[in-house]
């Protein structure tokens, strides 16, 4: 088959000469695949420029980035580790105060570890928070207690309500006024007249006037079924409903009601009931 022609025919606006090329088709086959080739080429280099570039820049961001994150990651491992160790001894440290107020140590017990397989970052944080909301529960009841426990130290009798010389204990004696047996139900504290008496633990006021054989004298309530009696008061430095606490002074060493000399008549009762006074004395009369 002989090689066919095509003649192209260039047409101006203005009146000029035609222009007429004589090609043929080898030479269109020729021309359309060297432009194809052109093309491709051009469009080949240009998305390789581009995606070697893109691609080292993301490489290098991504590379960046998996640095840091392998940092933190270690940097939270080691936080992580440290808290529980933290935690650890805390709760160990709230066990302690549990059996010292006299708790069940199970009430400060540690929640129980989380099992299975490995724990993510998530599993890991929820059993820190559980085990931090645990052991803050336990110190809130240990504390509670505590609060309780001092409450009722400080309402229990433990000091000299004044200083001076035991004369008279607790139990069966010869009454100095009738010289017959008598069972006493306090302690005599001789003292110097007008010597300060002290509160021996935090109450209310109950009583303060005269009372029968005990002359000026003060009563005490300070719960827990417990009370306390001053007698033979020269003055009284307190009335009915008022707060004190331990070492307050309540009045003065006298020798009102029933009695021989200068002294103070010290009662303790629980529920009513006369106690010896002497077993809650944590010092003595000089």
């Amino acid at each position: 088959m002989g090689n066919r022609f095509h003649t192209i025919i260039l047409v101006p606006h203005a009146r000029a000469r035609l222009r007429k090329w004589r090609i043929s088709n080898l030479q269109i086959t020729l021309l359309v695949t060297t432009v194809a080739l052109a093309t491709l080429a051009a469009g080949f280099f240009t998305w390789g420029f581009f995606t070697r570039t893109v691609d080292s820049a993301e490489i290098e961001r991504l590379r960046s980035e998996n640095s840091d994150l392998r940092e933190i990651n270690v940097s939270f491992e080691a936080s992580v580790r440290n808290l529980q160790d933290r935690l650890t001894e805390y709760e160990d440290r709230t066990l302690t105060l549990a059996i010292v107020a006299g708790l069940d140590p199970a009430a400060a017990g540690s929640e129980a570890g989380i099992g299975g397989g490995e724990a993510t970052p998530a599993d890991v944080l929820g059993s820190l928070e559980a085990r931090a909301d645990h052991l803050d529960g336990a110190l809130d009841l240990i504390k509670a207690e505590f609060d309780e426990q001092l409450v009722w130290i400080s309402s229990t009798p433990a000091i000299t309500p004044a200083r001076g010389i035991l004369t008279s204990g607790y139990g069966m004696r010869r009454d100095p006024i009738t010289r017959g047996r008598a069972f006493h139900s306090g302690l005599d504290i001789a003292a110097a007249p007008g010597a300060p008496v002290y509160a021996t633990a935090d109450g209310v006021v109950a009583r303060a006037g005269r009372n029968g054989g005990l002359g000026k004298s003060v009563f005490i309530s300070h719960g827990y079924g417990l009370s306390t009696r001053y007698g033979h008061l020269s003055e009284i430095a307190v009335k009915p409903g008022q707060k004190v606490e331990r070492g307050d002074v309540i009045g003065h060493v006298g020798n009102t009601g029933r009695s021989t000399g200068y002294h103070l008549h010290y009662e303790v009762h629980r529920d009513g009931k006369a106690l010896n006074p002497a077993a809650f004395l944590m010092d003595q009369p000089l």
